[in-house]
């Protein structure tokens, strides 16, 4: 019984060679996962207890937004617009740095190891950074506003559209390529005409989908100071106006709403 259960089963081929079959390690990571639970939640100091007692405050804040503060609408929209401009213009502006950005850090088209590494380490040092962080930091630079929202957002574009294009051009078919530069082409035009086709739809594709979520972002952009509707929010929460606050975000849902159908719409198109 021990064997069966325990012991990893054989299988004799005809040529009298023994294949074991290898143990399985679900039962391993099974405990990993429910010791590192354990950890998280003594870390932590997650009680569901509270959970359950304090679940129904969120409702109760909903219900104090209902009905929203609809004369409050006319001082939305300045702010709103200002959300959406610092989000279309920081993430053109990234995505389109992300371009040189990925070529640098790509190895199989940038030679030269050193510069592929750097751009890499600079690409994922600006990944883990918060988008928040960096939207305080900028705005200690660039003062109070949507200048250092859209400094925020163009950084963060620019490391997400960067990672995901140089893994991209990595993993293209590099036939084309090589044969456009043996045929006199420079690697820039060897590039255009055999690379850029093979990752255009996915590029527009990860940058509206990452204008998307800059977007989202931007609305609390405003919590450090870097202007749009998130000064409103923040103001709104602080006073606990919750009817304001209700309407700021009825206003949010319904323009991310709309930004992320005509986003859709293309991205169905590019591929």
């Amino acid at each position: 019984m021990y064997d069966k259960i325990f012991l990893p089963k054989k299988l004799t081929l005809p040529n009298g060679k023994i294949i074991k079959e290898k143990r399985s390690r679900t039962p391993l990571i099974v405990i990993l996962i429910t010791i590192s639970i354990i950890v998280s939640v003594n870390i932590t100091g997650f009680d569901m207890k509270i959970l359950m007692d304090r679940w129904s405050q969120f409702f109760v804040i909903i219900g104090q937004m209902i009905p929203p503060t609809w004369e409050y609408l006319p001082h939305l929209w300045g702010p709103l617009m200002d959300t959406i401009k610092m989000s279309l213009l920081g993430s053109l502006l990234g995505a389109t740095a992300a371009v040189p950005a990925a070529v640098m850090a790509s190895s199989n088209i940038t030679r030269n190891k050193a510069v592929s590494g750097v751009a890499k380490f600079s690409l994922s040092i600006l990944r883990t950074l918060p988008t928040l962080v960096s939207a305080l930091i900028a705005t200690f630079i660039f003062g109070l506003g949507t200048m250092a929202g859209t400094v925020a957002i163009f950084l963060f574009t620019l490391a997400y559209v960067g990672k995901l294009l140089y893994e991209q051009i990595e993993n293209v078919n590099m036939g084309a390529f090589e044969a456009m530069e043996s045929m006199g082409l420079t690697r820039i035009q060897a590039f255009r005409y055999a690379i850029i086709p093979q990752i255009l739809p996915n590029y527009l594709s990860t940058a509206l989908f990452c204008f998307e979520g800059n977007v989202r972002y931007a609305a609390i952009l405003g919590y450090v100071g870097a202007g749009g509707i998130g000064l409103l929010l923040n103001e709104g929460l602080g006073w606990r106006n919750y009817p304001n606050v209700g309407i700021i975000l009825l206003m949010l849902v319904i323009t991310v709403f709309i930004i992320e159908n005509i986003s859709e719409h293309f991205r169905k198109k590019l591929n």
